[in-house]
């Protein structure tokens, strides 16, 4: 009797040894976002957790920024996960240039880095000798749509202005230059354009002070929703109802706006998808399969009341 409690025994440990070496050899990813007080990259957080359970054949360690300018804790992310030895790492750079210098030293430690979302400098990546692929929507043509869906609406002549994103990242630029598109082909009149950093709170006080300086424009072209909200509650205190806004990411606090009319348009880059399929594409790289090139488009749709 007791020689079998001893081999039972010593068969459990081997059952949790075995089972312990299985969770070893599971790949780790370590996902790098922007700030978590976003929902888009809360959504997007939620994706990944819900990717991760489903596919259950990798280990997902997962962080975000305590705000939108909170540059360094991505740089100490990154550096994190090269001391825990991580096998991929999946990262919305909030910085296009700051970020291609830490990555480098990634890739020189043998960890497979995708960049989504938002597309690391080109420049800065030719200067550190980098070759990295982007997955990521086009977001010049997302605001352009936007951009389009408001000057449609307005006309010839309408005063507009734009509220931009971090003036480091690549996709504020993109967003913006869309924008500016947008208004050259509908002849609009650009009165302002200033960054509120993609925060609410931020863009309310932008636009309230824009607002103030010209009380006679006609529409808003935001580059995120959460600035599109805080120009809507900029509008509500105001008592403003005549001044139209669009933005872009399609987060569910914007759905009420646009079907209510507070908002006319935004664009939907599914966020919830896209680290995760960026995972997924890390993985591949990880089992064996070719490094990734060049521009990995992901889809756009411009969502409005129609």
């Amino acid at each position: 009797m007791k020689f079998m409690k001893i081999a039972a025994a010593a068969a459990t440990s081997i059952a949790l040894l075995a089972g312990s070496a299985q969770a070893e050899d599971k790949p780790v990813v370590g996902l790098i976002m922007k700030s978590l007080a976003n929902e888009f990259f809360q959504n997007m957080l939620e994706g990944a957790k819900e990717h991760e359970k489903k596919r259950g054949d990798y280990e997902l360690r997962a962080v975000g920024m305590q705000n939108e300018t909170d540059f360094e804790s991505q740089i100490n992310a990154v550096e994190n996960f090269i001391t825990q030895g991580v096998d991929a790492i999946v990262i919305a750079p909030a910085d296009s240039r700051a970020m291609v210098r830490p990555l480098k030293r990634a890739m020189e430690a043998g960890i497979v880095v995708i960049n989504f979302d938002v597309s690391l400098d080109a420049e800065a990546k030719k200067q550190q000798g980098v070759e990295l692929a982007f997955v990521g929507p086009d977001n010049r043509g997302g605001a352009k749509l936007a951009g389009d869906a408001l000057g449609e609406l307005l006309g010839a002549g309408s005063k507009v202005v734009i509220i931009e994103g971090n003036p480091g990242a690549d996709n504020a630029n993109e967003r913006r230059l869309g924008f500016e598109a947008s208004v050259k082909d509908y002849k609009l009149d650009l009165v302002d354009s200033r960054t509120a950093h993609w925060e609410t709170e931020e863009a309310n006080t932008v636009f309230s002070n824009i607002l103030t300086a010209h009380p006679d424009i006609q529409g808003v072209m935001a580059a995120n929703d959460s600035m599109a909200i805080g120009v809507v509650k900029a509008l509500e205190s105001a008592g403003r109802k005549d001044i139209t806004v669009v933005g872009f990411d399609n987060i569910p606090a914007v759905g009420p706006m646009i079907k209510d009319g507070r908002m006319l348009a935004t664009v939907d880059q599914f966020g919830q998808d896209m680290a995760a399929n960026s995972i997924d594409l890390a993985l591949d790289v990880i089992a064996g399969g070719p490094q990734l090139e060049g521009w990995v488009k992901t889809p756009i749709e411009l969502v409005t009341n129609k």
